[in-house]
């Protein structure tokens, strides 16, 4: 057996071993001590849990004097010309939405159904020039959503730019963890007049007053439809976790929506812990173009006798298995 190739230094700190005897602790050094290790190491190094949250870089293809030309030639396009280009339409857009959403938001405060729907088709328009700054090509399949009481939308969750690629489309109102710096700000303001519901995970009472809020809003026929990631937290595409109940023991039908980036271009999945919002945007601005699909899927109902923990296992494989079939195309 090959065990030669992992090495110790990317599962213990460099204070936990000793390096004086060897230049390079490799992974065989440990594991000889017991069979025991041996497992715990291969489960480590195999936990199929934390592989749902990292980034697999794609292989590098410069490695030549042919190459490496062709790549820097790519660099110059991708950040002396592209990402100017992206940053000048992309600050149209703001200007263009900002112009219009504030005298729209506060002259039309007396005639709520306009405004709803003027600020609704603003936000589609934004969420486009967003889309267009990363010279985005994404394919729409299946029916569009539509407002309806009793429904609610669930998909997989790779990026805050879910929301963004879905909100083009569909001006949904979404339930999302509320955010320091520039984007809360835009939470407060401009996704507010969408009907979004924030929630906080440090706050105990924030979870019951969230339950509150989302009975209430899919009661409401004008409301835009709501939109949930019920992972609850950002996947790297080609997985998918535990499903959270919340959004399936509410007594609708559950529709759900499977996004699958192409990674050729970029890697669109945002480990937050490693990276700011700002500069995930940087990277997909100054990448060749960001391509994805979006399938609206057949909704789902809960079936009699099924616990809302079974229909969300439920919702669970079917993702998993929509996941599969996309990455086999």
């Amino acid at each position: 057996m090959d065990i030669d190739r992992p090495n110790i230094e990317e599962y213990l700190t460099p204070d936990s071993i000793n390096n004086t005897s060897h230049q390079k602790l490799l992974l065989r050094d440990l594991l000889d001590i017991s069979p025991v290790l041996t497992e715990a190491a291969g489960a480590i190094i195999d936990d199929s849990f934390t592989r749902c949250f990292k980034s697999n870089p794609p292989e590098r293809w410069n490695w030549n004097i042919y190459l490496f030309p062709l790549w820097c030639f790519g660099v110059v396009v991708r950040y002396g010309i592209l990402f100017p280009v992206r940053v000048l339409v992309l600050t149209i857009g703001w200007i263009i939405f900002l112009s219009s959403f504030i005298p729209v938001h506060f002259l039309l405060k007396g005639n709520d159904k306009w405004r709803r729907k003027l600020e609704r088709y603003l936000v589609e328009l934004i969420c486009s020039f967003f889309v267009a700054s990363w010279t985005g090509v994404v394919k729409y399949h299946g029916p569009r959503p539509s407002m309806r009481p009793q429904q609610v939308f669930v998909a997989n969750h790779t990026s805050m730019i879910d929301f963004i690629v879905l909100e083009q489309m569909t001006a949904f109102a979404v339930i999302m963890q509320k955010h320091p710096g520039w984007v809360g700000l835009l939470q407060n303001t401009i996704l507010d007049s969408l009907g979004c519901i924030w929630f906080n995970r440090t706050e105990a009472t924030d979870r019951e007053i969230a339950a509150r809020k989302l009975r209430e809003h899919i009661k409401g026929s004008d409301n835009n439809p709501l939109l949930i990631f019920p992972e609850g937290t950002c996947v790297n595409n080609q997985y998918t976790v535990m499903f959270k109940k919340g959004a399936f023991e509410l007594g609708c039908t559950v529709c759900p929506i499977a996004i699958k980036y192409n990674k050729i271009f970029v890697d669109a999945f945002w480990n937050s812990r490693q990276q700011s919002f700002t500069m995930h945007l940087f990277r997909l601005m100054t990448s060749w173009a960001v391509v994805c699909d979006v399938w609206y899927l057949e909704p789902q109902s809960l079936k009699p006798g099924e616990t809302p923990i079974e229909f969300a296992e439920r919702q669970q494989i079917f993702a998993e298995s929509v996941l599969r079939r996309l990455e086999d195309k």
